[in-house]
């Protein structure tokens, strides 16, 4: 985020590509190793080592790519070779001490490199939420790993999963609605069409108040907490439907990077509400409602930002490769799949769905690899 002599690399050129390797391989390990299908490592034998890694391995590893901005090549290989190091000792060894300090080394790394940049130059408080969601997830990663070490606080471990997802979830509304706003009143210009509601600050402070309400109102110790959380999750569903039906989307079916991104964007709205329901006692489980989140939102969030930022970088066109959508695509349905889950609940779906997120996520691999080729043959 900093200044950079001219050349530098951007970090997205390094963590996109692994953290979309890293996904594709450790989804199927992991659901496979949990039914029984193969051998997984101790890491991915549970369902709370599978969300780890989801988060602070492929999560934390995307949203470094897109945040850091230009870095030096240096700095960058060496935190992917410390991120890479805490994956492996994770796997191995998921209560030891070392995959806990590696763990915190990468979160505090990334903290250190973003935090002061977003409370220096950010002059309203809704653009320095980043830096508190960073510094959320860095609470989230220590408070896990103290959990997983101490006996009986498995409870705890998988509290500070639920608060890093909500914490993602926060972060996701507030990236992908600053990309989505501009680019759409900027191809509703080029159609001779006003937008004017565009970021909708009204609304995004709305939001992200409320987000920031029920995570700290989820932390307190009374019955009633889990229907006051549901109650806000309620409400930023619906605000951010608002939100999108106030972008007028029915201008946008020509541009099929939007559509991506909305798919993904749409998934919150679905999420929230999902969670929203399994907290007052409805017929959702908790995890399957936080696939809704994790799988949807940030499965198919993540997937079209990685293709649309490195295409536009590489090839200055987002939409050079119109195709290439339909990888977050799959991931949707892969989404879908591990939510019918709580209708079928057999082993084989959620191994289609484990083997339609691999399949997507390869694809995102090799797309960015050959990006990466075409852009090392020309300047860009």
């Amino acid at each position: 985020m900093s200044r950079q002599p001219p050349g530098t690399p951007f970090a997205h050129r390094y963590w996109f590509p692994l953290a979309a390797l890293y996904s594709a391989l450790i989804v199927p390990w992991s659901v496979g190793g949990q039914v029984g299908w193969w051998l997984a490592p101790a890491g991915l034998r549970t369902g709370w080592g599978h969300g780890h890694e989801m988060l602070f391995g492929y999560a934390l590893a995307v949203v470094a790519g897109f945040l850091l901005g230009p870095q030096p090549r240096r700095q960058t290989v060496l935190l992917c070779a410390v991120w890479l190091s805490a994956r492996i000792a994770f796997l191995y060894w998921p209560q030891g001490a070392l995959t806990g300090l590696l763990n915190a080394a990468v979160v505090l790394a990334l903290a250190y490199k973003l935090v002061p940049v977003f409370l220096k130059t950010a002059k309203k408080w809704r653009n320095r939420s980043v830096a508190v969601i960073v510094i959320g997830l860095a609470l989230s990663v220590a408070g896990f790993h103290l959990a997983v070490r101490a006996a009986g606080a498995l409870p705890i471990a998988r509290s500070m999963l639920l608060e890093a997802v909500l914490l993602l979830s926060a972060l996701m509304f507030f990236i992908g609605g600053r990309m989505l706003a501009p680019a759409i009143a900027g191809h509703l210009q080029d159609k001779h069409i006003r937008l004017q509601a565009r970021v909708q600050p009204t609304l995004e402070a709305a939001v992200l108040l409320l987000m920031a309400t029920l995570l700290l109102v989820r932390l307190l110790p009374f019955g009633w907490i889990g229907a006051a959380v549901a109650v806000l999750l309620f409400a930023c569903a619906a605000l951010t439907a608002i939100r999108m039906w106030r972008w007028r989307l029915r201008h946008c079916v020509d541009r099929v990077d939007f559509l991506a991104l909305l798919l993904g964007y749409g998934w919150l709205i679905v999420g929230w509400s999902a969670v929203g329901c399994s907290l007052i006692g409805c017929a959702v489980p908790l995890p399957v409602a936080l696939h809704a989140i994790t799988a949807g939102a940030l499965g198919t969030l993540s997937a079209s930002v990685m293709i649309r930022t490195r295409m536009i970088r590489c090839l200055k066109d987002p939409n050079a490769i119109p195709w290439a959508y339909a990888l977050p695509a799959l991931v949707s349905i892969a989404a879908l799949l591990r939510l019918c889950f709580t209708l079928m609940p057999t082993d084989e779906v959620l191994m289609a769905a484990a083997a339609l997120w691999s399949a997507a996520f390869l694809g995102v691999f090799a797309l960015l690899s050959w990006l990466d080729r075409q852009a090392d043959k020309g300047p860009g």
